[in-house]
């Protein structure tokens, strides 16, 4: 069985878009829907440096079709800090801020991670234990990203297997020291491919979109698949989705 590719890009909202992704004159308010037309699944990255009210979730839900999913990037104020498991309060505020309303266009929700946090079995275990499986009668799904070097062991894979989490896997050429980890721990994947650029029209060539469509073909046999394609050279991650999207047709 093939599951569900969603493939998308981070925010919505980026001036050097406009009249690149963007067509010329599209007035601002419909850039998100104009931008779920062509891609099936955006990362809101707002909700890291801040919250938003329901009318602003009501809102996305009511501007995308049927079909097209979320995710969102948790809060900062959850994950950097010094000892994981007493942000019970920052987890509350984050998850109570409205994020239900998307309904069934809820995808997973991204807990990163400083380069600097490093892995500490049972600083993690008490974070993971922190991550409720439902809110509003909604099924949470949660993917960790994780980007110092400690983080690439079994104890670590073995741990968000327990918890039925998902490792992002994470792939930027300017952070080789950044674990690139492909491991099965929840029935999901999700990765950010951070490795665009402005020479390709593309952002990528297509011999390596293909082989990015082989990977995702890959990840769809053992569950969801989310990827985005982030930072790199921004302006090209727009048409570097659509060609993915393209391809996997």
């Amino acid at each position: 069985m093939i599951h569900p590719i969603h493939i998308g890009v981070g925010g919505w909202t980026y001036e050097p878009w406009r009249g690149v992704f963007y067509p010329e004159g599209l007035v601002q308010k419909r850039e998100l829907e104009y931008a779920a037309s062509k891609l099936t699944s955006i990362e809101i990255n707002g909700t890291y440096y801040s919250t938003f009210k329901p009318d602003s979730w009501r809102k996305w839900r009511d501007e995308t079709p049927d079909g097209f999913v979320f995710s969102v990037k948790a809060s900062r104020y959850c994950t950097n800090r010094k000892i994981l498991s007493e942000g019970a309060e920052s987890f509350d505020r984050f998850l109570s801020q409205g994020l239900t309303e998307l309904g069934d266009r809820l995808g997973p929700i991204n807990w990163q991670f400083m380069g600097t946090k490093k892995f500490d079995p049972e600083d993690f275990e008490g974070f993971l234990k922190l991550l409720p499986p439902e809110k509003d009668g909604l099924r949470l799904r949660h993917a960790l990203e994780v980007r110092n070097p400690t983080f690439a062991t079994e104890q670590f894979y073995d741990l968000a297997r327990q918890y039925g989490v998902a490792i992002v896997y994470a792939v930027d050429d300017e952070e080789p020291t950044w674990p690139q980890i492909d491991e099965a721990t929840a029935d999901f994947t999700y990765a950010r491919l951070m490795s665009s650029r402005e020479d390709e029209p593309t952002g990528m060539t297509a011999a390596e979109l293909s082989a990015v469509a082989d990977q995702a073909r890959a990840w769809a046999k053992r569950g969801e698949v989310f990827a985005y394609f982030i930072s790199g050279a921004k302006v090209r991650n727009p048409a570097a989705a659509q060609a993915l999207i393209a391809q996997l047709k």
